[in-house]
């Protein structure tokens, strides 16, 4: 994904002193995660009882944690109230907070105790929030008051590893008060420290068969969905987990993704924002048994011109189907979703996904599509596509123009109403010489057919999935997106882990298709600060999302032209196009790109790694 519609102009502008179009390399002819940090015990939240006064918590105001009259404390004499002014009003409390790296339970608790003079039963009128990070984890309101405490738990162990914000917000609407009262707020982690001995990636080899059905705008699809698994690893298999992804985009009181009727395993709660859902398989998987579950689906598309959303009568819906997670050596992987780049991590998948909508409306899609006439006045898509980590389509009116790339592959792009006919003609222009560029580099386009959906209102440059990419009218920005379908389409990666294994590789690999060297961008570099790497994880840059782009994208990609030149043109594409070989359809790690660059050279890459901030 592209952070920005010009992120590629301040990249140059922060990080590249001059791009100079020098002679390229010529093009070629067409294992385990580290174990997890060990466990300390540990309640993290500094002051949860407020009778050390106000530090280190952040208030709205001097008023929220108090000693004052009018309510009590659950121990002590302090504690927090937020709102219950009878007017409209806000209220927040917040403290950062590092959750523990290895353990395997994360507890936020802490007593609550509101009163109010609604009188209402049916109208939440006033509410209290309870986040970490980006992530709704709970919302009280008046209809939940009680006559003392109660003691409210919440699981954060997704998070752990992670220095994240623990913060309530309290509103009012205009009359009758509420409040929202809390005391001895703790966070305690604990549990094993001992990763699997079995670092296999499971589920493995999912097939999901899916069939919807569309409203008239196709804003609204409903149906059916089922995913068939293997247990890859050694240890028994008992549960699996949907990422709904989607579910970000709303609230857990009105998600946008919704699963029910599940068959094949029981549901359990969902966690993680709503993004999570965990389902408990009747009996446990052994190595090399399968199993299938399926559930009924509703997706309703958000107004937005986003990955996720609809501008005006084009619908565009990336990571609306639910996925299987991915259990490794590190444990389930249920990180949040973020905005600011992906959070993405699922194992190489064969769909089926039959779309039945109003003939009025394309559907460019995932895989390769073939349509036919359903009941009066509708169409039936069906795409097929084998070897892709997510599937994600689009609906409208769209105007549509098709080409095939001088290497055989066929190009469609599909414009929103505004976009000029010789704008689209640039489009195919620009993914025809793209593709072939990239297939030439790293290997040939297993997809069959490519499609670009083109609209100038995303708010951000563009957005990656297998044979299908979101783009503003932009060279560069189609060029990198379309360089994605080998950097995180093929050769996958943990992209909320280690989102430089893709943006990086994909922007080096973009500018050598456009003929950019990087010549002593490497020079350009200013760090922010010692903690800042290139391999940080989203939830570092999360928190310092104004450097997110700068550092994986532009340093990232400056240091694979340092790489190149320090071991040269033809071992940098050797190395690259033997890397993406051995992980065709598989998962890339930092330590094992770091192993197979220094197995492509014999200088000892040790400083370089360091000067270069890659650690892994």
């Amino acid at each position: 994904m592209r952070k920005t519609p010009h992120r590629s102009i301040a990249v140059r502008a922060l990080a590249v002193a001059a791009l100079a179009a020098v002679s390229l390399p010529a093009a070629p002819a067409a294992a385990a995660p580290s174990a997890a940090a060990a466990c300390t015990p540990a309640q993290v939240v500094t002051n949860g009882g407020f009778e050390s006064g106000t530090s280190p918590w952040t208030q709205s105001s001097t008023s929220v944690i108090t000693s004052r009259s009018g309510q009590t404390a659950h121990g002590g004499t302090s504690y927090a109230w937020l709102d219950g002014t009878g007017g409209t009003h806000t209220d927040t409390l917040s403290q950062s907070v590092t959750i523990p790296s290895g353990c395997s339970t994360a507890t936020i608790s802490f007593w609550l105790h509101i009163d109010t003079t609604e009188t209402t039963s049916s109208i939440a009128y006033d509410k209290l929030t309870a986040k970490i990070g980006g992530t709704t984890l709970a919302t009280y309101s008046n209809l939940d008051k009680n006559t003392g405490y109660v003691k409210k738990t919440l699981d954060v162990s997704a998070f752990a590893g992670q220095t994240v914000t623990l913060a309530f917000t309290g509103t009012e609407d205009s009359s009758l008060q509420t409040s929202f009262v809390l005391d001895d707020i703790a966070l305690d982690t604990s549990g094993s420290s001992t990763p699997p001995a079995d670092s296999t990636r499971t589920p493995a080899t999912p097939s999901y068969t899916v069939s919807l059905s569309s409203n008239t705008s196709g804003t609204v699809w409903t149906g059916h969905e089922s995913a068939t698994f293997t247990n890859a690893s050694s240890t028994a298999l008992s549960e699996v987990y949907l990422r709904l992804w989607d579910n970000y985009h709303g609230t857990c009181d009105a998600m946008p993704i919704t699963v029910t009727n599940v068959s094949g395993g029981t549901a359990g709660s969902l966690s993680v924002g709503c993004t999570a859902l965990q389902i408990t398989l009747p009996t446990p998987l052994a190595q090399g048994q399968s199993a299938t579950i399926g559930f009924d689906l509703g997706i309703t598309v958000p107004s937005g011109a986003d990955r996720f959303g609809h501008d005006g009568a084009f619908s565009f819906i990336g990571n609306a189907l639910p996925v299987l997670a991915v259990k490794d050596g590190s444990g389930w992987h249920l990180d949040p979703y973020t905005n600011n780049g992906e959070s993405f991590y699922s194992l190489a998948a064969d769909f089926k996904v039959t779309l039945d909508h109003p003939s009025t409306l394309l559907v460019p899609a995932t895989g390769t599509s073939t349509d036919t006439p359903g009941s009066s006045g509708r169409t039936v898509t069906t795409a097929n596509a084998s070897k892709v980590r997510d599937f994600a389509w689009a609906a409208g009116p769209f105007s549509k123009i098709s080409g095939t790339s001088t290497a055989g592959t066929a190009i469609n792009i599909y414009s929103v109403s505004g976009i000029s006919s010789s704008d689209a003609q640039s489009m195919l222009s620009t993914a025809k010489s793209a593709v072939d560029a990239h297939a030439a580099r790293f290997g040939a386009y297993p997809y069959g057919e490519l499609d670009a959906v083109i609209d100038n209102n995303y708010w951000f440059g563009g957005m990656e999935y297998p044979g299908f990419v979101l783009d503003l009218v932009s060279t560069t920005a189609l060029t990198h997106e379309i360089g994605h379908q080998w950097w995180y389409g093929i050769v996958g990666d943990d992209e909320y882990n280690n989102p430089w294994l893709d943006e990086a590789f994909t922007d080096y690999a973009t500018d050598l298709a456009l003929g950019k060297a990087g010549t002593s961008c490497w020079n350009s570099v200013s760090w922010a600060s010692s903690a800042e790497k290139i391999t940080n994880s989203m939830a570092y840059w999360d928190a310092h999302s104004s450097r997110y782009s700068t550092v994986v994208y532009g340093y990232g990609k400056c240091a694979l032209h340092d790489l190149r030149r320090l071991i040269g043109d033809t071992a940098m594409t050797k190395l690259l196009k033997d890397y993406a070989t051995s992980h065709w359809y598989g998962v890339s790690t930092t330590a094992e790109f770091k192993a197979a660059a220094q197995a492509a050279t014999t200088t000892d890459l040790t400083s370089f790694w360091s000067t270069h901030r890659i650690d892994g």
